[in-house]
């Protein structure tokens, strides 16, 4: 079968092999993948900056969607045909994450989803909203559920609230979208008016231009008369004080990327001030996407698709989320 694998550091590492096609042990599942899509740790991993160990020769890759082509003894969740994503951390079903979670990642410490064929466990997989194609439903697994654990598990979001997304890639788009469907009001933040237009095409109320207006959290407090329910931070230590800055006073910050270097010094004693709920999201568990997935038929939403790749021109899929250039997902098709 087709996969690649990261062979050294930077995306030149990036390499088609050709290797068995896996057979499903006991309660483990074939997936035929159909589709996968790229999130920044990807990139992070293929060039050797990733915070974390990843395996030797690892098939890169979190995120893909595909048919079950055949199912392991035991298997009592899954049939042959139904189209399905594999969740991120295989081993996190459910609760709170344990420690053991953090080892089991597609993608990194195991080998991920850009391959024809991948064997993943069943409690480590979940069937896909009926609406969506599997182009779609590869975009849903680290990107969306991360912005769901954010948006409705720590946020609790709820009609009337007003959130903060920063930057329109995959997570913050996804985070819109969700929010507005709890009836929320957005505040997007980004560098480019035409993504803040787009933005606001998908429900955004508000658009703020963070290279005209660097003090964009004093702009947010100002729109907002006093500060906003919670701020959805991709940007990490470069962007965490304006977090602070533009909550309101017990507001919440889902702390979730690592895309900015530190800027200035680190106040915690604005913590403190604004008494600010402050949580750090790494994905989320399988019941978590499974509620997401329900979320997402029911209100019949469309992930944002920015431009998709054939599998050959992989390296360019990666090239493309280098350059920032995209406004949701970027896919790359395995058919």
């Amino acid at each position: 079968m087709r996969a690649y694998q990261l062979t050294s550091k930077g995306l030149d590492g990036l390499t088609q092999v050709d290797l068995p096609q896996p057979k499903p042990g006991h309660r483990q599942v074939l997936i035929k993948v159909a589709a996968c899509s790229l999130n920044y740790r990807d990139l992070a991993i293929a060039s050797g900056n990733y915070r974390a160990p990843t395996k030797e020769n690892v098939i890169p890759l979190s995120d893909g969607a595909g048919e079950v082509a055949e199912i392991g003894p035991g298997v009592t969740h899954f049939k042959v045909g139904d189209k399905v994503a594999g969740n991120f951390s295989q081993r996190w079903y459910g609760g709170e994450p344990a420690p053991e979670n953090s080892g089991h990642a597609l993608g990194g410490t195991i080998d991920g989803m850009l391959a024809d064929y991948v064997v993943l466990d069943e409690m480590g997989v979940v069937k896909l909203p009926p609406h969506l194609s599997l182009q779609e439903g590869a975009s849903l697994p680290c990107a969306a559920v991360t912005a769901w654990h954010a948006v409705v598990e720590h946020g609790w979001t709820k009609a009337g609230d007003i959130v903060l997304v920063q930057g329109t890639g995959g997570v913050s788009i996804f985070a819109l979208q969700f929010a507005r469907m709890m009836g929320a009001e957005i505040i997007a933040t980004s560098s480019s008016d035409d993504k803040l237009a787009r933005a606001k095409t998908l429900g955004a109320a508000h658009g703020i231009n963070y290279k005209t207006t660097p003090e964009w959290d004093k702009a947010a407090v100002e729109i907002t008369k006093g500060g906003v329910d919670q701020v959805v931070e991709v940007g990490g230590a470069g962007t965490f004080m304006r977090s602070l800055g533009a909550i309101r006073n017990g507001g919440k910050i889902s702390m979730i990327g690592v895309l900015s270097q530190p800027q200035g010094d680190f106040n915690p004693m604005m913590i403190l001030a604004k008494r600010a709920n402050v949580q750090g999201i790494s994905v989320g568990s399988t019941q978590m996407f499974q509620a997401m997935n329900r979320a997402i038929a029911v209100n019949h939403l469309k992930p944002v698709i920015d431009k998709m790749f054939p599998f050959a021109d992989a390296k360019a899929a990666f090239q493309h989320l280098q350059s920032a250039k995209h406004f949701g997902k970027i896919i790359i098709s395995l058919a």
